[in-house]
């Protein structure tokens, strides 16, 4: 089995996680080499999506894009709405409906359905 894991770069990992919640995503584990060093967590969904959340400078860039597929991205929306994201309705596109959303990060997120 191969598993790729993306690496977002965050300044706070448990608030990211806080957003990333309502896509799905839970807590899984977190490592710190000591108390006050920063945090390296991993959130998971229950069907094995995977990113891991870094507070460390160099393991990342700022401003990364991800693009998630996702069964019904009308109600992904509507769930980012009811968090208080602002995020603009999904489009069509020639592939699918898809939102563009940033996290509290700037990291980009491209969440989208296929086309029937």
């Amino acid at each position: 089995m191969t598993e790729v894991i993306p690496i977002l770069r965050v300044d706070d990992a448990h608030a990211a996680a806080g957003f990333y919640a309502v896509l799905g995503f839970q807590f899984e584990w977190e490592h710190q080499f000591e108390p006050g060093f920063p945090l390296f967590v991993s959130i998971a969904t229950s069907d094995g999506a995977r990113i891991f959340l870094s507070e460390h400078t160099g393991d990342a860039r700022p401003d990364t894009l991800l693009y998630v597929w996702v069964d019904d991205v009308d109600d992904t929306h509507r769930a980012l709405r009811e968090a208080g994201v602002d995020v603009p309705p999904p489009e069509a596109q020639p592939w699918g409906r898809e939102i563009s959303v940033r996290d509290p990060d700037g990291n980009r997120l491209r969440i989208a359905t296929h086309a029937e």
